[in-house]
């Protein structure tokens, strides 16, 4: 698959506390065991590198039968995915598989058909989440948004490289860009606006902050995210 350059600008790492649509949130649910993921984890790297855009890799752990247990898999993002695909009506679910924005889901697309998705949510939420850090420490203020969600806080690694000894990318060295190994759900939001801590990540690790509506008990549509390394 050729792969097209999304971006070369860096994002942002703190939100100012002023007006401004917040970034795409765009999640990859792939696996180290998958020998079609590698094409989609560059593309991950590539928005992980774009102004505007929170990229996420969560690694699946239904791979990890084939003969190697991904070092990142996690049954949470397997069950966050199954969530997705039923809230669209289906059973199934593909690696590699794009969400973006909480809404639209596509399998190992081109890099020029993610990049169209990604520019057709920007501005779609806007300034909802605002991140500052001061004395006391580092804070999220949440803006009044009707019917509110779930507040989660993510902890990302900006990159990873792994050598895969076994399974159906065996002998490969890959590169892995914005890695989840932590998600907690701080609470559940009624839309008010709020103000709350965050705290700091282990070093060598950043923090994402979603909003995120639910609906039927599903993830919906992201209503807004903030990063702050």
């Amino acid at each position: 698959m050729i792969l097209m350059r999304l971006a070369t600008a860096a994002l942002a790492a703190l939100l100012p506390l002023s007006a401004a649509a917040d970034p795409v949130v765009v999640e990859l649910f792939t696996s180290q065991g998958c020998s079609s993921c590698p094409p989609a984890d560059e593309m991950l790297g590539e928005l992980a590198e774009q102004e505007g855009v929170i990229a996420l890799s969560l690694h699946v752990d239904y791979w990890d039968w084939i003969g190697w247990e991904d070092t990142f898999g996690h049954a949470l993002f397997s069950a966050r995915q199954r969530a997705y695909a039923s809230a669209a009506g289906s059973s199934v679910v593909y690696t590699p598989q794009f969400v973006v924005g909480g809404i639209d889901q596509v399998a190992g697309p081109s890099g020029m058909e993610l990049a169209q998705l990604v520019e057709a949510h920007r501005g779609v939420t806007d300034d909802v989440l605002r991140a500052a850090s001061g004395a006391e420490g580092r804070k999220v203020m949440a803006m009044e948004v009707e019917g509110g969600g779930q507040l989660v806080l993510v902890t990302v690694l900006p990159e990873a490289q792994v050598k895969i000894m076994r399974g159906e990318n065996a002998g490969r060295t890959m590169t892995y860009h914005n890695v989840v190994v932590g998600w907690e759900v701080m609470s559940d939001w009624s839309g008010e606006t709020t103000s709350f801590a965050v705290p700091e990540p282990e070093p060598g690790h950043s923090s994402v902050v979603l909003a995120q509506k639910l609906v039927d008990g599903k993830p919906g549509p992201v209503l807004g995210a903030v990063r702050l390394d």
